[in-house]
């Protein structure tokens, strides 16, 4: 079992920020001749496997910055194809059916980068026979990427293991524990070396923004942001969600600071005086900024932490009560249920029979929020 949320290391690649400098080639001059003009520059071809279920929003937020990029720029940049599995047509979240050009195994020779496109249900959506043709682009040196929880999909194939990625924040702790080779953070995007993932919503339009600044310019990048009506480009290094210190302000660093250490230590939970200790206050202190702030005390709030986590592996994994009890740092399965029982009002065993029963596979899923329940 993985102990709670690490934060991932800082060393992307520079070539991966919005505004890093496009490498242009100029027009040579032969000597004593006229100058000649370079030839158009090859569009860079992407492709989109669309899973069942995929998300669309996630899906539109990528490919849109292309066309728009090949419109102002006068010129096709980017091409982009999409794929399904068998070549037939899938169903996207909302319903709607996009026809996909061709089947998975006809990717074109030109293909530059794959994306696997997920959404709700990811891992209904997995077959066996996805691992050798992902395999194949693999082996042809082609960069994968995924958006939404299309990771669970590399990460099932064997090709994370010994990348940073990222998933849907539903789905990271649930993919940290089926897959502990794969290093999981909570950025909207990461891009290490040749996998791209994305955590899906409207992060893709995000992460080919900066993408589209790599290789041609910031100009056309903000261009295309202010086509969108965006007010900003993220960058990697952002969170999917809004940090508690935007959500009091940031007069409160201590109490955001306690916060991020339950969450980094779920496994094996800190007791409140070394909380107050790392922190650098007495835990009385500690507990009148919980109950001014957040009207709890710290105990309750770590409580509600771990069991909140607890619920997401129980909806999206097949990993026994038990062993998410450990996970989760109770000393008990016992008292593990007895806990998770009186806050969300029916024991951990009803809770995974209530929503679906699970495929014996290992299985994630953006389908299951989380819980909003009030004591």
């Amino acid at each position: 079992m993985n102990r709670g949320l690490v934060n991932p290391s800082r060393d992307r690649r520079a070539d991966a920020a919005a505004g890093a400098p496009a490498a242009r080639k100029e027009s040579q001059t032969a000597a004593g001749g006229p100058q000649k003009s370079a030839s158009p520059p090859k569009a860079k071809h992407f492709g989109f496997l669309l899973l069942k279920d995929y998300s669309m929003i996630a899906m539109s937020s990528a490919v849109e910055p292309l066309r728009m990029a090949n419109l102002l720029s006068g010129e096709e940049r980017y091409r982009w194809t999409l794929y399904t599995l068998d070549g037939a047509p899938v169903p996207a979240s909302n319903g709607m059916v996009i026809t996909p050009e061709s089947a998975l195994a006809g990717t074109h020779a030109d293909l530059d980068t794959l994306f696997v496109c997920g959404g709700i249900c990811v891992e209904k959506a997995w077959q066996d026979v996805l691992r050798e043709p992902l395999h194949r682009l693999a082996r042809r040196r082609i960069p994968l990427g995924a958006l939404c929880t299309g990771t669970y999909v590399l990460a099932r194939a064997g090709l994370l293991d010994g990348y940073r990625c990222t998933i849907h924040w539903e789905n990271a702790s649930s993919l940290r524990e089926l897959f502990p080779s794969a290093r999981v953070s909570q950025e909207l995007f990461e891009i290490d070396r040749d996998r791209y993932t994305c955590s899906g919503g409207t992060a893709p339009l995000d992460m080919m923004l900066n993408l589209i600044a790599h290789e041609h310019g910031r100009d056309l990048a903000v261009a295309i942001s202010e086509e969108f009506l965006c007010e900003r480009i993220r960058g990697p290094s952002e969170r999917q969600r809004v940090p508690l210190r935007e959500r009091l302000g940031r007069m409160q660093p201590i109490l955001s600071e306690t916060v991020a250490l339950m969450e980094a230590n779920v496994e094996e939970p800190l007791s409140i005086d070394e909380l107050a200790a790392h922190v650098g206050i007495s835990r009385r202190q500690l507990e009148r900024l919980f109950r001014k702030y957040l009207n709890t005390v710290p105990t309750r709030y770590y409580l509600e932490l771990r069991l909140r986590q607890a619920r997401q592996l129980l909806l999206q994994t097949n990993i026994s009560v038990g062993n998410i009890a450990i996970a989760c740092g109770f000393a008990s399965t016992q008292h593990f249920s007895t806990c998770y029982r009186e806050f969300f009002g029916m024991s951990p065993r009803a809770q995974r029979v209530q929503v679906w029963p699970l495929p014996r596979t290992p299985s994630i899923s953006a389908a299951a929020p989380a819980a909003e329940a009030k004591l």
